[in-house]
């Protein structure tokens, strides 16, 4: 069994998309690959289809449906916020020690590759005292840190480590996830995290044109794990 918790330097880096294309790569090697997402702020019912559960459920190779939804994504909130305000918005609370709890059995109960995966930044809050980094200290498994490409992801990313390190956390490996728009290379991008990376690999991932979901860096990823 392999658990790896998938976190970033913030929203929209392309940790599902990553995610997915991991689940994908392995899954045509034939290995037994699961994912959790158990938190999703910005979540639309009505457009159930495009949502991250989504994704993750089809790269799966699994139906998308409120039961499948419910199990990959138990806590959803409307919002595109933190969590702790998305779940204020709708009079809820996230359980913290529930949350690690149902991330706990998961890892115990999984055969093959897990990934769970983050909401937003390693820093999001998830209640009034605890953030995404309290969770992944509490579950301890090593972690696959999604950054993006844009200007500014450089110090975004090595603050980043730096807290990682205090915790003692284990970062398999880093993914420069391209941006859109992006104003800096992303070769140079990925060369400069490396310089400070201390020996952790760091995979840079391009943009890829629309609907096209597969690319050497995810075997190259999937390598590090």
């Amino acid at each position: 069994m392999n658990a790896y918790f998938v976190t970033s330097t913030g929203t929209d880096t392309g940790k599902t998309f990553v995610t997915a294309g991991l689940i994908r790569y392995l899954r045509a090697l034939g290995q037994p690959v699961n994912a959790l997402k158990p938190i999703v702020a910005g979540y639309d019912p009505s457009v159930v289809e495009t949502s991250d559960p989504a994704v993750l459920l089809k790269a799966l190779g699994r139906q998308v449906s409120a039961d499948e939804i419910e199990t990959i994504a138990p806590w959803r909130f409307r919002a595109p916020l933190s969590p702790d305000m998305a779940a204020a918005r709708e009079g809820r609370s996230i359980d913290f020690d529930k949350l690690v709890d149902v991330s706990r059995a998961t890892i115990r109960a999984n055969t093959g590759m897990l990934f769970i995966e983050g909401v937003g930044g390693i820093m999001v809050p998830l209640d009034g005292k605890r953030t995404v980094l309290d969770w992944m200290t509490s579950l301890n498994i090593p972690l696959l840190l999604i950054v993006g490409g844009y200007f500014g992801a450089i110090s975004h990313t090595l603050t980043a480590l730096d807290v990682l390190r205090q915790r003692k956390l284990t970062i398999a490996a880093i993914v420069v996830s391209e941006s859109e728009r992006g104003t800096v290379e992303l070769d140079d991008t990925v060369a400069s995290i490396a310089r400070f990376s201390d020996g952790v690999e760091v995979v840079g991932l391009p943009r890829l044109p629309g609907g096209l979901t597969e690319h050497p860096a995810f075997a190259r990823i999937a390598s590090l794990l």
